[in-house]
C-alpha cells in the first residue's frame, strides 16, 4: 500500500459540518456534572486530572476563532501526510516527553477556572463557530505559533481537530464512567480513516491489516497514536 497525498484527502465541506456537529456534543459531554463532580480526580489518562483533560479536549474548540481572528500566516502549507509524518512530534515523543508533559500543562491550565467557566467558554466557542466557519474559504492557512514556521489548510486543520475531539471525548467519558458519546457514522468515518492511516505509519501495513482482519496473527497493537 502506497500512503499518497490523495488517501488524506477528507476536505470539503462535509468536514466543516462534521466537526461542528462533533464539538456541539463534546459541548454537552463537558457539560456533564459528572465531569464537574470529579474535577480534581485523576483521569483515564496518565498524569492528567479530569479537568486537566476537559481543558485539553476543550481546546480543539477553544482555539478556532482565535486563530481564524488573526490574520491570515505567511508561512509554507504543509500537506496533512507531511504534518503527520514528519511535524507533529508528540506521537513519537513518549508519555513522559517534553511536548507531551507540555500538552498535559496546557490542559491543566484551561481547566484552572473550573467547569462553569471552561463549559461557558467552549459553548461560546461552538456559538461563533457556527456562526462563521462555513464562510472561511477551505484553503484559507491555519497556523499554531508552538508548531513551527508553517501552516495548514483549514480543512486539513479541522480533521486533526476533529481525530481528537472524538479519542479525547471517550477520554473523558471513561474516566467519569459516561457513555462514551454516540458519534454519528459521518463524525468517525474520517477519524477512523485518519487512525488506520496513522497506525500504518507505526506498524507498517501488513501489521494493520492482520490486526484488522486476522485474529491469529494480530499484533500485540495496532494503536495509531
Amino acid at each position: 500500500m502506497t500512503v499518497t497525498e490523495e488517501t488524506w484527502n477528507w476536505r470539503g465541506g462535509r468536514i466543516r459540518e462534521v466537526f461542528l456537529e462533533a464539538a456541539g456534543t463534546v459541548a454537552e459531554l463537558l457539560a456533564q456534572p459528572a465531569v464537574a463532580a470529579a474535577w480534581d480526580k485523576p483521569s483515564a489518562l496518565r498524569d492528567f486530572t479530569v479537568g486537566g483533560l476537559a481543558g485539553h479536549t476543550a481546546w480543539q474548540e477553544l482555539a478556532l476563532p482565535e486563530l481564524l481572528g488573526q490574520p491570515e500566516p505567511t508561512e509554507p502549507l504543509v500537506s496533512l501526510r507531511e504534518y503527520y509524518l514528519n511535524r507533529v512530534t508528540w506521537l513519537d515523543a513518549g508519555v513522559d516527553g517534553a511536548v507531551n508533559v507540555r500538552i498535559r500543562k496546557g490542559g491543566e491550565a484551561k481547566a484552572a477556572d473550573g467547569h462553569e467557566v471552561l463549559v461557558a467558554r467552549v459553548r461560546d466557542a461552538v456559538g461563533q463557530l457556527k456562526d462563521g466557519l462555513p464562510e472561511v474559504p477551505a484553503l484559507r492557512p491555519i497556523r499554531m505559533g508552538s508548531w513551527g514556521d508553517w501552516s495548514l489548510e483549514l480543512d486539513d486543520f479541522l480533521l486533526t481537530r476533529l481525530l481528537e475531539m472524538v479519542v479525547h471525548a471517550d477520554d473523558l467519558a471513561c474516566s467519569v464512567d459516561l457513555p462514551t458519546p454516540d458519534f454519528p457514522e459521518r463524525v468517525t468515518a474520517p477519524v477512523v480513516d485518519l487512525l488506520t492511516r496513522l497506525a500504518v505509519r507505526r506498524h507498517g501495513t501488513v501489521n494493520v491489516i492482520r490486526g484488522l482482519a486476522r485474529a491469529e496473527r494480530a499484533p500485540g497493537s495496532i494503536a495509531g497514536l
